[in-house]
């Protein structure tokens, strides 16, 4: 297998996984459609691809020296899924009320990737693995790719979500949906927690 190849099948795998941005991409397809959902899902794909950069350029070798900013970055992605799975619960599912949220911006998304720790796994194994020697050149390629993988994955997420919208044609099929994303938001945070 090509080193290609194999960093597309590794962003791949690593993107298209189910977790809280592709959940919360989900979501917003299904309740406001893809075309509006695409905000967060490059939000998403630019704040990854930057982390991946950074990690890349040596940040991970910073937090190495300051384990006590992995803690705030945990607690904080924590803290952020849980305010997510409370406003997705909270939410009335009205379909046709003008004070219905907005889908969320690129910088929610961008900010979701920032603390999300898969995307900080994901960053440090991607790295270590192809770009371990630190060659910048190999780092672009990894980061160049990861972009396209990251951003049509997430998209794809949207897409499904925008496809079973005209299944919550009421308020109360829209606020089970919300409620089931909800919980697999704090499901994703209590894994942390206890991960």
């Amino acid at each position: 297998m090509s080193l290609t190849l194999s960093m597309a099948a590794f962003a791949l795998a690593a993107s298209i996984s189910p977790g809280p941005v592709n959940i919360v991409a989900l979501g917003s397809g299904a309740r406001h459609g893809l075309r509006a959902s695409l905000r967060h899902v490059t939000g998403a794909t630019v704040g990854f691809s930057l982390l991946l950069l950074l990690i890349g350029l040596g940040l991970h070798e910073m937090l190495r020296h300051w384990p006590g900013m992995t803690r705030i970055l945990h607690a904080g992605g924590v803290a952020f899924l849980l305010y997510m799975a409370w406003k997705l619960a909270s939410d009335q599912g009205e379909l046709a009320q003008s004070n219905a949220p907005a889908a969320p911006s690129m910088l929610a998304g961008a900010t979701l990737q920032w603390l999300n720790p898969k995307a900080w796994l994901a960053s440090v194994a991607g790295v270590g693995a192809y770009v371990g020697e630190g060659e910048t050149t190999l780092l672009w390629q990894f980061v160049g790719i990861y972009f396209v993988i990251c951003y049509l994955s997430i998209a794809s997420w949207a897409w499904a979500g925008s496809l079973i919208s005209h299944y919550l044609g009421n308020a109360r099929r829209v606020r089970v949906f919300n409620r089931v994303l909800a919980a697999l938001l704090v499901a994703s945070a209590l894994y942390l927690l206890v991960g």
